[in-house]
């Protein structure tokens, strides 16, 4: 049964608002895309019902013949995509997954190295506010002045502190994440490297950035993202850790996994194996370049430069204009973008001074490279004259022209 007026009014009109708002707006979020019909009717389907606590053939409830099986396919499609020795699929999402990897391999006050949030980082990669900057002891790397990761800082700190693990990925990073360079100083320094590929696993699959794998021991991924499956995470690495990856996440710190995310992510990952997903992420790259060069023609300032990924980071600081008010004007033009901190950002982090794009979700949605012009001149119109009212307009009829999956027609 479908969600309607005789069932819940007012959560069918909700569900109606934003199925409306997504079909009419521009969004240019780089952790946000849309989901095929498959991977919804998975997510909404009868394994909601279920409770499965444990891992397939090892449950603490019966009835769940099924659910290992669904389990097992989920993981066995990870192994094969991403080319790894093991895959946890329960993980409920990223940050509870990076978690994770602390309780398998670390203890309380041990130091770990990550990306600092400011310069693009993670929550979870030991920032104070975070559980995991309260627990461990965060010593924080940075990008340089061209905006790049800065590695000659990553391995002066790695040999001076000797973390316990060094995390590499993040949250805005716009330029290809050097894994081989990365392992490298973990290995000089007797680190555990940690990949986490939550932005870029679409396009590591795809065969536009470089893996992890061979380089990081553990990896840990979103499922959503450029991935384009269900709000939940995984955790892949070699045959000699995934005793300790499975025992942190299952007693560690979750109960029963969510079955019906599970395939969700299992239908994601065969949509990723195809060959048109390949295809795919290079029009996610190729429009995120596209996007970049039209804007530095227009005279913003991005950070590194450019893209080498799905994701564009503006820095306003020139413009007088915050990044806050930026992305509330754009919003209200159709285009959907947040607010972000730059690398040595003087601005405080809820009134930054940059805006974060990507390019994931409109090119789910068919756009190509010539849109990624009409959109950079959008932006430039909305931010240096207002014209929010007329750029909604035209934002909604280019977006009528090209239907989302999984949203009513």
């Amino acid at each position: 049964m479908t969600l309607t007026a005789t069932t819940d009014l007012e959560v069918a009109e909700l569900l109606r608002a934003e199925e409306e708002f997504q079909a009419s707006t521009l969004r240019l979020i780089p952790s946000e895309n849309y989901v095929s019909p498959a991977v919804l009717a998975a997510s909404g389907s009868v394994l909601q019902n279920k409770y499965s606590e444990g891992y397939p053939g090892r449950r603490y409830y019966e009835g769940n013949q099924i659910v290992d099986r669904v389990e097992r396919l989920a993981a066995e499609r990870a192994t094969r995509l991403f080319g790894v020795d093991h895959a946890n699929v329960q993980p409920y999402s990223g940050s509870p997954a990076n978690l994770a990897i602390y309780l398998a391999f670390a203890e309380p006050g041990d130091t770990i190295l990550g990306m600092g949030l400011p310069m693009g980082g993670h929550l979870t990669h030991g920032w104070d506010v975070s559980a995991t900057g309260r627990w461990f002891r965060g010593i924080r790397y940075g990008v340089g002045q061209d905006g790049r990761i800065d590695l000659d800082q990553v391995r002066d700190l790695a040999l001076a502190e000797r973390p316990k693990i060094i995390f590499c990925g993040g949250t805005a990073i716009p330029r290809t994440i050097d894994f081989a360079a990365f392992g490298e100083i973990a290995r000089e320094c007797g680190a555990l490297l940690a990949a986490d590929i939550s932005h870029i696993a679409g396009l590591v699959v795809g065969g536009v950035h470089p893996s992890p794998v061979g380089h990081a021991p553990v990896i840990m991924t979103t499922t959503h993202k450029t991935l384009r499956g269900p709000r939940g995470a995984m955790l892949l690495c070699d045959a000699d850790r995934a005793k300790a990856i499975d025992r942190a996440v299952f007693p560690g710190l979750q109960g029963g996994p969510h079955d019906h995310t599970t395939a969700a992510i299992a239908v994601a990952l065969g949509e990723a194996a195809r060959p048109e997903f390949a295809d795919y992420a290079r029009a996610v790259v190729d429009n995120a370049k596209a996007l970049a060069d039209r804007l530095l023609e227009l005279g913003y300032d991005l950070v590194s430069g450019g893209t080498d990924t799905h994701l564009i980071l503006i820095d306003l600081t020139t413009t007088g204009i915050g990044g806050k008010p930026a992305a509330k004007a754009l919003d209200r033009a159709g285009i959907v973008a947040n607010y972000n901190t730059v690398p040595f950002d003087t601005r405080k982090p809820f009134d930054p001074s940059g805006v974060r794009i990507g390019t994931p979700a409109v090119t789910t949605r068919g756009l190509g490279t010539a849109d990624m012009i009409t959109i950079a001149d959008w932006i430039d119109r909305v931010i240096r004259t207002g014209d929010e009212e007329r750029v909604r307009g035209e934002v909604a009829e280019l977006m009528a022209a090209h239907p989302a999956p999984g949203l009513p027609a």
